[in-house]
C-alpha cells in the first residue's frame, strides 16, 4: 500500500511505503507531506477552472461574429440603402436572410463535428465566415453583396451549433451553466461592437462607412485561429473516436480533482456507447440517430419538446427585429438623425451586454428556470408597454423616452434570462449520441424563427403597424411563460449524464418543476 503524492505534473503520482525507512532530502515529514498534497490538490483545482474558463472565452469568439453582424447591420443598412439603392424588400431580405442561411450551417455542423471534431468545426466556421465578410466589404452590388451575405450565413451557423457545446462537453456540472452561457454573452459582446462600429464610421461617406463596418467583423475570427493552438479537442467527442487515451489526457486538464478522471471516462465510454454495438460503423451510426430523433422515444420527445421549443421562443418574441431594427423603432417613436438614431441604439447594446453579465453569476446560483420566469415575465411586459407607447404616444418626449426605456427593458430581461438559458438548456439536455444533431435542430429551430422575424418586420408592420406589431410579440412572449412552466426542468448542478436520466423517468417534471412563486423570492435575493 502506498501514500499518493500528487506532483505538478497532475497526470502522474509518485507513491512512498508507510513503513519505509528510506530518508528523503531535507528530511520531509509525514504531516508536511499531507499538506503539500493539500496544496497540490487546490492548486491543481484552481489551475483546471482557469484553463476551462480559457477554452470557454476562446470557443465563444465564433459567437461574437452573429452578435457583430446583427449589431453592425442594424445602422449599415441605413448607408447601404443610399449607397447601392436597393428597395425596402431587399433590404428585408438582406437582414432577415442570415439567419435562413444559418440553419443550412447549422444542421451541417452536427454531423461535421462528428466526423472531424467540435475543435476543427469552430476553425471551418471562422474561415467560412472571413470568406463572406470579405465579399461583403467589396460587393459593388446587390448580388455580390448576397453571395458575401451566404457565406457569412454557413460560417454562423457551424459556430451558433458548436461553442454551447463544446463547452458544456469540457465543463464541469458545477459551473456549466455559466461557461455555456458564455457564447450569449460573447453575442451581445458582439452586437455592441457592431452598434459602436456603426457610430464610429457613420461619419465616412456612404459608399466607403458600411464597407469598414462590415469588414472589421472579420478580427473576431482572426483570434479563433491563434485559440486553436491552445484549446483541446472535446473528451466526449474522443471517447466516441475510440481515442481513450487522449481523452484522459484533456480530462486531466479540465477536471477539478485529478482522482475523478477515471469515473469521469467511464461515465462518458457509457453514454457514448448506449445503443449502440462496438461492430456498427460510424454510417449506421448516423442513421440510428436521426432515426431515433425521427422517431423519439417518449424521453427523447420530451428533450425535442423542451430543447427546440425554448429555442423557437427565444427568437420568435422579436429579440432580433428589435435589435436589427431599432434605428427603425426609435425613427417612429419619434427621434430624427442618424447620429442620435445610432446613440440610442449605441444605449441598446450597452444594457444588452451588462445583463447577460449578470446572467452568467446568477445562472448557477440561482437556476435555469427561477431566471426564465423573471426573463419572460418582464419581457411580455415591456413588449405590452413599448407596443401602447408607440401606438398611442406618438412623437411626443414622454413617448421617447418610454420607448427607449421599453427597448432597453426588453433585451436586459431577454439578457439576463432566455437568451444565455436557451443555449445552456438546449446543450446539456441530450445525450451523447444526440447531442451534436439535436443540437443543431435546435439552432435550426432559432434561426429559422429569427429569419422569418427579421424578413417580415418591415411589411408587418405596415399592415398592422409598429405598435400593433409589438402586442403580437407581447402575446407570444406571454405564451413562453406557459412554455416554461409546462416543459422546461432545473438543470441546475446536474451532470449531463443525469440530466439525460432526468428525461427518462416519467416522474421528472413533477419532481422538478419550480413554482412561479419562487420568482418573488429570486427577485428579492438579487
Amino acid at each position: 500500500m502506498g501514500l499518493p503524492e500528487n506532483g505538478n505534473n497532475g497526470g502522474f503520482r509518485k507513491y512512498r511505503r508507510m513503513d519505509s525507512n528510506v530518508e528523503e532530502d531535507g528530511d520531509v515529514s509525514v504531516s508536511f507531506s499531507i499538506h503539500q498534497e493539500n496544496e497540490n490538490v487546490n492548486k491543481n483545482k484552481n489551475n483546471s477552472s482557469k484553463y476551462v474558463m480559457a477554452c470557454a472565452i476562446f470557443a465563444s469568439l465564433n459567437s461574437v461574429l452573429l452578435g457583430y453582424d446583427v449589431g453592425v447591420m442594424s445602422g449599415a443598412i441605413l448607408f447601404i440603402q443610399e449607397d447601392l439603392k436597393i428597395t425596402e424588400v431587399q433590404e428585408e431580405i438582406l437582414v432577415g436572410i442570415l439567419s435562413i442561411i444559418c440553419l443550412f450551417g447549422s444542421l451541417a455542423g452536427g454531423k461535421t463535428s462528428d466526423a472531424i471534431g467540435r475543435k476543427w468545426t469552430m476553425a471551418l466556421a471562422a474561415i467560412i465566415f472571413q470568406t463572406g465578410a470579405g465579399i461583403m466589404a467589396l460587393a459593388p452590388s446587390f448580388t455580390v453583396l448576397m453571395i458575401g451575405r451566404f457565406f457569412a450565413g454557413i460560417g454562423i451557423g457551424f459556430g451558433v451549433m458548436i461553442a454551447p457545446l463544446y463547452i458544456a462537453e469540457i465543463s464541469p456540472s458545477s459551473s456549466r451553466g455559466s461557461l455555456t452561457s458564455f457564447p450569449e454573452i460573447f453575442i451581445n459582446f458582439g452586437i455592441l461592437l457592431g452598434y459602436i462600429s456603426n457610430y464610429a464610421f457613420s461619419g465616412l461617406s456612404a459608399h466607403i462607412n458600411w464597407r469598414i463596418m462590415l469588414a472589421v467583423g472579420i478580427f473576431p475570427s482572426v483570434f479563433l485561429g491563434f485559440a486553436l493552438f491552445f484549446i483541446p479537442e472535446s473528451p466526449r467527442w474522443l471517447v466516441m473516436q475510440s481515442r481513450i487515451d487522449e481523452a484522459r489526457m484533456v480530462l486531466m486538464k479540465i477536471s477539478e480533482n485529478p482522482s475523478e478522471v477515471d469515473e469521469r471516462l467511464a461515465e462518458i465510454k457509457e453514454a457514448a456507447s448506449a445503443g449502440f454495438s462496438n461492430t456498427e460503423k460510424h454510417e449506421e451510426k448516423e442513421k440510428a440517430v436521426w432515426l431515433e430523433l425521427l422517431n423519439p422515444t417518449p424521453g427523447v420527445r420530451r428533450m425535442l419538446i423542451t430543447g427546440c421549443g425554448i429555442q423557437i421562443f427565444q427568437q420568435i418574441t422579436g429579440i432580433d427585429a428589435t435589435v436589427y431594427y431599432s434605428p427603425t423603432i426609435f425613427k417612429n417613436a419619434g427621434i430624427k438623425g442618424n447620429t442620435r438614431l445610432l446613440e440610442a441604439t449605441v444605449a441598446v447594446g450597452f444594457t444588452k451586454t451588462i445583463f447577460v453579465l449578470i446572467a452568467i453569476f446568477l445562472i448557477d446560483k440561482a437556476g435555469r428556470k427561477p431566471l426564465l420566469y423573471v426573463s419572460t415575465i418582464g419581457m411580455t411586459l415591456c413588449l405590452i408597454t413599448l407596443g401602447l407607447t408607440l401606438t398611442i404616444m406618438g412623437d411626443s418626449k414622454l413617448g421617447i423616452a418610454l420607448a427607449i426605456i421599453c427597448v432597453c427593458g426588453n433585451v436586459a430581461f431577454f439578457s439576463v434570462g432566455i437568451g444565455p438559458i436557451c443555449w445552456v438548456v438546449s446543450s446539456e439536455i441530450f445525450p451523447l449520441r444526440l447531442r451534436a444533431q439535436a443540437s443543431a435542430l435546435g439552432a435550426v429551430g432559432s434561426r429559422v424563427s429569427s429569419g422569418v422575424v427579421a424578413m417580415s418586420f418591415l411589411s408587418v408592420t405596415k399592415a398592422i403597424t409598429i405598435g400593433g406589431t409589438f402586442l403580437v410579440f407581447a402575446a407570444i412572449s406571454a405564451l413562453s411563460v406557459a412554455f416554461v412552466y409546462m416543459f422546461v426542468p432545473e438543470t441546475k448542478g446536474k451532470s449531463l449524464e443525469e440530466i439525460e436520466m432526468l428525461f427518462q423517468s416519467d416522474r421528472h417534471w413533477g419532481e422538478v418543476e419550480v413554482e412561479i412563486g419562487e420568482v418573488s423570492h429570486l427577485m428579492e435575493d438579487s
